[in-house]
């Protein structure tokens, strides 16, 4: 689809804009949230299922597991959102006492910012002026820190969907270890956890614009070394009797 440009950058109906890209970092973060949350479940319930067939004991890790990494994603994308919301709040309270203060001397930068980019010296006092006039301090915002200030991204939304990501992709090893006999417990869990992680790294990959095949590989490799890993030390806790 052929990219339609206004004079100061994409439509802002096209999905080129600000909006659409939010999305996309959105969307990429619920993959990255289910996919830790599906290999931080299938290492931990793997592990102990190479040490016990008890069912009883599988569901409590598995639940217990599935609880503390929803709550610790939650409270990490809060914290950092919150940081992160904190800075911009901050940067844009202080562009607003400049324009406040010193509306000329914003009016010049602006025009030189939209004449780097490389509008005559004309034209880009011609933009600066009629942005300015339209919405100051949201022009300025947006050229100068990169920052919209009706959408700055909100925390506790944030937090709600790290953790629902986790949870909805800490399910899967969770019910495919719960669900078969003890016998086939162990390769069911791999085959489902390798079939999803490669859904989730081709599907993040689609959405950074990256590779398919190497993301793939990457993630599904990953996901089978920690599964591996955890089997193994689960199997020699087992032994041990620990």
């Amino acid at each position: 689809m052929e990219r339609t440009l206004g004079p100061l950058g994409p439509h802002p109906h096209e999905p080129h804009g600000n909006g659409f890209a939010a999305k996309l970092n959105w969307l990429r973060a619920g993959v990255l949230g289910a996919n830790d949350g599906i290999v931080s479940t299938a290492g931990l319930v793997v592990g102990v299922a190479a040490a016990t067939t008890d069912t009883t004991a599988l569901f409590t890790a598995g639940i217990a597991g599935l609880s503390a990494g929803a709550i610790s994603m939650a409270v990490g994308e809060y914290v950092s959102v919150s940081t992160q919301r904190d800075s911009e709040r901050a940067l844009l309270a202080r562009e607003r006492k400049e324009l406040r203060e010193q509306p000329e001397s914003e009016l010049v930068e602006l025009t030189g910012i939209y004449q780097a980019k490389g509008l005559t010296p004309e034209t880009a006092r011609k933009v600066a002026e009629e942005l300015t006039a339209h919405d100051a301090f949201t022009a300025h915002a947006e050229a100068e820190l990169g920052l919209n200030p009706a959408e700055l991204t909100n925390p506790w939304l944030a937090a709600l969907a790290s953790a629902g990501a986790f949870l909805l992709g800490a399910l899967l090893p969770l019910l495919a270890i719960l669900l078969p006999p003890a016998s086939a417990r162990i390769p069911v869990t791999f085959v489902a956890v390798l079939v999803a992680l490669a859904i989730t790294g081709s599907v993040s990959a689609r959405l950074g614009g990256s590779p398919r095949g190497r993301a793939v590989v990457r993630v599904v490799l990953g996901g089978a070394l920690a599964m591996a890993i955890t089997y193994g030390i689960g199997g020699l806790a087992g032994v041990a009797g620990v």
